[in-house]
């Protein structure tokens, strides 16, 4: 039988350790089908920094949460072990350094088959989980949700930063060209260039409008068969959500999605072969009473109800 949370009616849920949703750590179980682990981690920013400082954050905001998924009809900490593998520790002063860090991280929690839900961190910290993804899979499709495209060559000449992980996953041959996909995306581009040099990466794309004028069910269904059967890799970038719902990140973009309607969307995933995921982009310094840590806490735990 699973360990699972601190019970909240024998310590009160302000009370004990700050593990997400009040796990058990990695430490203190046998083993783990799954970890929660933090990458704090936000020298690839190019706007607001702070995502650093994410994963606690996230973890303090998540003390609410409850063993039973009611949406989706399971207990995501009863049928498998679910623990918190605290923070990795990366070089704040060299990307290069702190990319390779996280890689050997992802490499060693998940050396036993365990799938990783990853807390950031900026969207840097994509790359190196792709890597290891890749590595236990081999080319995943890849599910990213955000409001920018995060395609980009380089940014003051560096390759490796927050705007950059998929061009770079893309031509490592990380992703599977025929079935990854964008949601979220909108705002101003640089150039209509950018939609066609992601779509020559391999992504397909859901624009935030499409929320506007389109039902969740068809949406999820253009997302499920895009995905196909392959192994899933889901990356949010909480900015997809729009400011009121998630003030607290760095590069914000007005008119993005619902917390409704991003958890309704990844309920979707439910039956999908979903092999790992990140949580990324949460700035606790630019949120409001624990608005976008709430949100990051619910995302998490969709995203471990829908492991398969």
């Amino acid at each position: 039988m699973p360990t699972g949370p601190v019970d909240a009616t024998k310590i009160p849920r302000y009370a004990g350790e700050t593990t997400f949703a009040r796990l058990p750590r990695l430490a203190d179980v046998p083993g783990a089908d799954a970890l929660i682990w933090g990458v704090p981690f936000d020298s690839g920013v190019t706007y607001r920094p702070g995502a650093r400082f994410g994963p606690n954050h996230i973890r303090q905001s998540s003390r609410l949460l409850r063993p039973y998924n009611p949406a989706l009809d399971v207990q995501p900490f009863g049928r498998q072990q679910v623990a918190d593998a605290g923070d990795a520790g990366v070089n704040p002063f060299s990307i290069a350094e702190a990319i390779d860090a996280i890689q050997h991280a992802a490499r060693e929690l998940s050396g036993t088959g365990t799938r990783l839900v990853t807390l950031g961190g900026d969207h840097t910290i994509a790359l190196p989980l792709l890597r290891v993804a890749h590595e236990r899979h081999g080319p995943v499709a890849v599910l990213h949700f955000d409001a920018h495209l995060d395609t980009w060559d380089t940014y003051f000449g560096e390759p490796y930063t927050h705007g950059t992980p998929f061009r770079r996953a893309s031509e490592e041959g990380l992703i599977d060209f025929d079935h990854s996909m964008h949601v979220g995306i909108r705002g101003p581009l640089y150039a209509k260039l950018d939609l066609d040099e992601s779509e020559r990466l391999g992504f397909a794309a859901i624009n935030c409008r499409d929320f506007a004028r389109k039902s969740l069910d068809e949406l999820i269904g253009r997302m499920r068969d895009r995905l196909g059967d392959r192994p899933v890799y889901v990356s949010v970038d909480i900015d997809v959500l729009d400011p009121g719902f998630a003030p607290g990140t760095g590069t914000p973009e007005a008119g993005g999605m619902s917390s409704r309607e991003l958890l309704e969307v990844l309920r979707g995933l439910a039956g999908l072969d979903v092999v790992g995921a990140d949580v990324v982009e949460v700035s606790p310094a630019y949120d409001h009473a624990e608005i976008t840590g709430i949100a990051a806490a619910h995302v998490a735990y969709e995203l471990l109800s829908v492991l398969p």
